[in-house]
């Protein structure tokens, strides 16, 4: 999509194409449109506070995308993230922590697993293909930066101190405690899909518990170590499939319309 309208790769059209082009269903602009759309539908749900919030997020892109100023860009995209951490704050304390809420806790740990899970391959796959740059400066600066795009820098350093690739994976893929850690995004979902289910832990009702449970119990079950050894960059392509397989049959077993088996219904009245 990208090449089909803009052709060359500079600095500009990928910066216009990421954050402002609203044809792209991923731009800081488009996901903003659909988030409010969302809230929109499910207003008599979500608190006021949650609303205007989010409102005011969309009309400040509309006004950043009218006249994109990219020499300021750092401070735009430093506003986005302070108010999507303020919108998450808003969320937790204006709105009852019940079915509603676990769903939107469910959707968020999915998405932050996923993207952790893509940051991390781009360093191991793309930033750096060559063995040659390993160790240096240079690969301590895009570490760093990975930590930083998940928020996780002081975190890293207050557990870790000295900047590791393995530590580093270790505390992205493994750490229990690390709110956008996948192990951590993964167990928060499983808890809340099993909120909204009423299974209890280690049992499920729907294929969408089933496989959340298998993909819970592959993380709990292997280490850093292991998973470099394997490959990463194939283990993280094989978690992104399983939580897109996860993220499949969560729509198909909540949100898509079907026939109703009326002698399952009726054996569950019974």
């Amino acid at each position: 999509m990208f090449l089909k309208q803009y052709g060359e790769a500079t600095a500009n059209n990928v910066i216009q194409f990421l954050a402002f082009n609203a044809d792209n269903p991923n731009s800081i602009c488009s996901c903003l449109r659909a988030a409010r759309e969302n809230a929109r539908s499910v207003r008599e749900t979500i608190s006021s506070e949650m609303w205007e919030h989010v409102n005011s997020m969309y009309l400040q892109i509309q006004m950043q995308r009218a006249t994109p100023q990219h020499e300021s860009l750092h401070e735009i995209l430093r506003g986005i993230r302070l108010a999507c951490h303020m919108f998450q704050g808003i969320t937790d304390a204006s709105m009852s922590h019940n079915e509603a809420w676990h769903f939107l806790n469910l959707g968020r740990m999915m998405e932050r697993a996923d993207k952790t899970s893509r940051i991390l391959d781009v360093k191991y796959f793309i930033l750096l293909p060559s063995a040659t740059g390993v160790g240096t400066p240079y690969d301590d600066l895009h570490w760093a930066a990975v930590l930083k795009s998940v928020s996780g820098f002081e975190m890293y350093r207050k557990k870790y101190g000295r900047i590791a690739p393995p530590n580093i994976v270790d505390f992205l893929l493994m750490d229990r405690e690390f709110p956008r850690a996948i192990r951590h995004c993964v167990s928060s979902a499983e808890e809340s899909l099993h909120s909204v289910t009423g299974s209890p832990a280690g049992s499920f009702q729907y294929p969408s518990e089933h496989l959340m449970g298998v993909l819970s119990a592959e993380l709990n079950s292997t280490n850093v170590a292991r998973v470099i050894r394997s490959g990463l960059h194939e283990y993280l392509d094989g978690l992104q499939t399983k939580m897109n397989a996860v993220g499949h049959d969560l729509q198909k077993d909540f949100f898509v319309w079907g026939p109703v088996d009326r002698t399952v219904r009726a054996g569950a009245g019974r």
